[in-house]
């Protein structure tokens, strides 16, 4: 099986029978670049399934390439706008959603491009289980402020945040794995945020 997918083919509703050929239930990386985080991810939890998604194609051969010879089953790459997962993916089909440093787009004006903004919460909403997680991490302090402030105007359930993962009691297993953005922040001494939510329930 290659780890790249065919955007062209379609496993909405069926991506764990049908592409992994099992019932574990499927993450997505958005934004996932090179892909080692999905693969980190990957390696350490074989009881789900992952997907990143990208839309340069440079970067996802690079994954496809790592994820095979990790020989790894569990995890895929998909190379398709963010705008347009909800005709990739089935409502109810998520389970968790992880969006790891993403672009700040600091300019006010390019605020709605953010991954963390109002419109792509609508997206995830679209294809997520019933209080499924979105896990958002980022080095930027207004970004993060951004967030808090869009996830609390919102309705939506923070679980767990954070402004100093790694200083932090809540530090896990699940959590603390670095990307390569991430171990490079560390690296400059800037510290990690992490917020844990769930979208509110629509009446």
């Amino acid at each position: 099986m290659s780890n790249v997918v065919d955007a062209g083919i379609s496993y909405s509703s069926k991506w764990n029978t049908a592409f992994f050929g099992n019932k574990l239930p499927t993450v997505l990386e958005l934004g996932c670049g090179k892909g080692e985080y999905s693969i980190a991810l990957a390696r350490k939890f074989p009881d789900k399934n992952f997907i990143g998604i990208d839309i340069k194609g440079a970067r996802l051969w690079r994954a496809g390439k790592d994820a095979m010879a990790a020989k790894l089953p569990n995890v895929a790459f998909l190379q398709i706008p963010i705008e347009k997962i909800e005709e990739y993916f089935s409502p109810n089909e998520i389970s968790e959603i992880w969006i790891p440093f993403p672009d700040p787009y600091p300019r006010p004006c390019k605020a709605k491009k953010r991954l963390i903004s109002p419109k792509y919460l609508g997206f995830y909403k679209k294809v997520l289980v019933r209080n499924g997680i979105i896990h958002f991490k980022t080095d930027n302090e207004p970004l993060y402020d951004f967030a808090l402030d869009t996830i609390n105007t919102e309705g939506h359930v923070i679980l767990v945040q954070t402004n100093d993962l790694y200083h932090s009691e809540i530090l896990d297993e699940f959590n603390s794995i670095p990307s390569m953005f991430e171990q490079i922040f560390i690296t400059q001494g800037k510290t990690i945020k992490y917020i844990q939510f769930q979208l509110k329930e629509m009446g």
